[in-house]
């Protein structure tokens, strides 16, 4: 009996976890299939996601580049197909970093203060019953976001992240699953996307959209302070 049970906790566990192998873009599949032109994450079979906000691994959490670059055109709207429910409760980011001129977008690693925030999700609470949710929390997409429709054209990483907040009242406790996918922006503008910021370097482990009661964010969701630059809209 007890092997049983471990067994059964075990595979609830999985099934609390995910990953984002595949990018849609205006409601369709931009990717033939899982890790195309997204780069696969170290996460692929364990879905385990990162507890260190201070880790290499926050950046793009890759075990290897893509093959493929998806066009995406300024003011698209975008989301993930994720491999189990989003279950867990927390905001969903996009950030979106320029590749530089001298790099392939195949292989730039997108080091340095590079990184602009283009989306973050917030909570609401049911006025009725007094849960707190999430935008797309229990489905299988991630938040959808918009592509700025002042991006300027050119290469890009596209980083996807949804923070699970389920236990972040302990440090290190909050988990962090991501993908970074290779893009190209066409039709874009002349904007200048800011504030810049390095991952890692834009996340502490006590940034209080990290280590976060929910309690006490549940009865006012409007206080939640997700981490990381303001969004830039472009």
């Amino acid at each position: 009996m007890h092997f049983l049970t471990t067994l059964l906790l075990t595979a609830t566990a999985v099934q609390a976890h995910y990953t984002f192998p595949r990018l849609v873009v205006n409601g369709k599949t931009a990717e033939d299939k899982d890790w195309s032109a997204t780069r696969k994450t170290k996460n692929a079979e364990s879905k385990s996601g990162i507890e260190n906000p201070s880790a290499a691994d926050i950046r793009c959490y890759q075990s290897s580049n893509a093959a493929n670059v998806v066009t995406v055109p300024a003011g698209a709207t975008i989301h993930y197909i994720s491999t189990q429910q989003v279950n867990h409760p927390g905001p969903t980011q996009y950030y979106l970093a320029k590749v530089p001129s001298s790099a392939s977008v195949t292989s730039w690693d997108g080091s340095g203060a590079v990184w602009f925030k283009i989306s973050t999700t917030m909570p609401t609470v049911d006025q009725s019953t007094k849960q707190m949710t999430w935008p797309a929390q229990n489905e299988y997409v991630t938040a959808n976001a918009t592509i700025p429709k002042s991006t300027p054209d050119g290469d890009y990483l596209l980083r996807v992240e949804h923070i699970a907040l389920h236990m972040a009242s302990q440090a290190n406790k909050a988990q962090f699953y991501l993908s970074c996918t290779q893009v190209k922006i066409s039709g874009g503008g002349s904007g200048t996307p800011g504030p810049l910021v390095s991952l890692p370097g834009a996340y502490k482990t006590n940034d209080p959209g990290i280590l976060v009661d929910l309690n006490k964010i549940a009865q006012a969701p409007s206080t939640y302070q997700p981490p990381g630059p303001a969004v830039w809209k472009g």
